[in-house]
């Protein structure tokens, strides 16, 4: 059994990311003595990602790839496809029973088509019962029925990223807690030239995570605990009303946001509080310290990104009148599909890259980025060396489901991939549709799926 201690002592002896020589040399010995699923003879894996954010975090995760085929002999392809591609290429994959071995998405993936997923519940088991148990969350994300379908690999926090001088100067000392002082700090950076802004474009990641935070925040959702629909309610009017005002004093064109532009946009300036991992931060410290080779513009604007990430902050999402937190954190599931050749490589692949070994070092390669899913890894030592990643720790822990507060399954999948609350609230703020004409489109389109 692997302690909080231990891990963290194991974690340090890896030291940095640099060391790849080490980490080979521990990752052949783990397979001599560790392997719990020998590859098939002639194996070869091709692992389909989502797109980094973070450099780093890639630069990290190549080196942990390299290590697992040195280590096994078994070679792994990674293509990398943006966030709103995965599900598509992954559902395709799976219908037509040939594709990568491999997807690794968000949210509730593996449960739009469960019975093309492996089985990998010893995998999962394994790994819970050496790292100090799986999150709630993500045990809710990785099962199907009483078996494990994908391994939730971390989270992406997403919280609310911030100028700590913008907020000041729009007269509040810190960030409010609860719904109504963050529309009175949003109306007010809108009145001093320094709007907020939150995408409300088909952004799978950024867009349904507020727009699932402000429904939930008032007491509304898709469904109830049984899975009924009951979107047409007064909570969800309530929702939408608020996410107007909302967008009322946000920055002109949201609408049209994917993942990307609110990144763009804060790191020029243009927006000055927006939800986004951390890694609009990593960003303007990569950029404030720019390599010896970057070009002049690369140095020119390194003064610029450091005085914006001495200025960022990030904090929980703001409180509504539920009383609870309602935050909406992306959840990356691991899975492999029942057509590949080699499920044992496929399950081999697994156990390595969730080791504490591998682990350890990936995440602080990811800088806060990506938070853990398993118990123990919530003391890994980058979470206490900067306090502006703080809020980035709890995602595992204070993040609801797809589908809440119903179950996690593959009518709530395809509801979060048919985007149903984002353009319901997209509709309301910007006038395409009354409020009551954007709920009873969802609705119908709700009851579809949910029949």
């Amino acid at each position: 059994m692997i302690t909080r201690r231990s891990l963290l002592k194991n974690t340090a002896a890896i030291g940095g990311l640099a060391l790849a020589a080490d980490l080979v040399g521990w990752a052949k010995a783990w397979a001599a003595t560790e392997l719990m699923h020998k590859p098939e003879a002639g194996a070869k894996l091709e692992l389909l990602r989502w797109k980094r954010f973070v450099q780093s975090e890639e630069d990290a995760f190549m080196k942990l790839v390299a290590a697992f085929t040195e280590a096994t002999g078994v070679p792994v392809n990674v293509l990398n496809e943006s966030l709103d591609d995965v599900q598509p290429k992954a559902s395709v994959a799976a219908n037509v029973g040939s594709g990568p071995d491999m997807f690794w998405g968000l949210y509730s993936l593996p449960h739009l088509f469960p019975d093309q997923c492996m089985d990998v519940s010893d995998v999962a088991d394994y790994l819970g019962k050496k790292y100090g148990g799986w999150a709630p969350s993500a045990i809710k994300y990785g099962m199907s029925g009483d078996k494990w379908i994908a391994i939730p690999v971390a989270y992406n926090a997403n919280v609310i990223n911030y100028r700590k001088s913008a907020i000041q100067a729009a007269g509040f000392s810190k960030m409010p807690e609860d719904t109504d002082g963050f529309l009175a700090l949003c109306q007010g950076l809108q009145k001093i030239g320094k709007p907020a802004g939150m995408a409300l474009g088909h952004a799978s990641g950024d867009g349904n995570a507020w727009v699932h935070w402000c429904l939930w925040a008032f007491g509304g959702s898709m469904v109830d605990v049984n899975d009924k629909v009951v979107l047409n309610s007064p909570e969800t009017a309530a929702a939408l009303n608020y996410a107007k005002q909302l967008y009322e004093s946000w920055i002109p064109g949201t609408a049209s946001w994917n993942d990307s532009f609110n990144n763009k946009a804060f790191l020029a300036e243009e927006v000055w509080l927006t939800n986004n991992g951390v890694s609009i931060y990593a960003a303007a410290k990569k950029g404030a310290n720019p390599p010896a080779d970057a070009d002049a513009a690369a140095k020119a604007a390194a003064p610029k990104m450091a005085e914006i990430a001495e200025d960022i902050d990030h904090a929980f999402w703001p409180i509504g009148p539920v009383g609870k937190p309602t935050e909406f954190h992306i959840c990356y599931p691991l899975l492999g599909m029942k057509y590949t050749k080699n499920p044992e490589a496929v399950k081999a692949f697994m156990q390595f890259m969730m080791e504490a070994e591998n682990y350890g070092p990936w995440a602080a390669g990811a800088v806060g980025y990506l938070t853990q899913s398993l118990k123990a890894y919530a003391d890994l030592p980058f979470w206490a060396a900067d306090p502006k990643l703080t809020a980035a720790k709890f995602a595992d822990v204070r993040t609801l489901t797809a589908g809440y507060p119903g179950s996690v399954g593959e009518k709530a999948a395809a509801a979060l991939a048919d985007f149903i609350v984002l353009d319901m609230v997209a509709n309301a703020c910007t006038g395409r549709e009354s409020v009551e004409g954007a709920i009873k489109i969802a609705e119908r389109q709700a009851q579809r799926l949910y029949r």
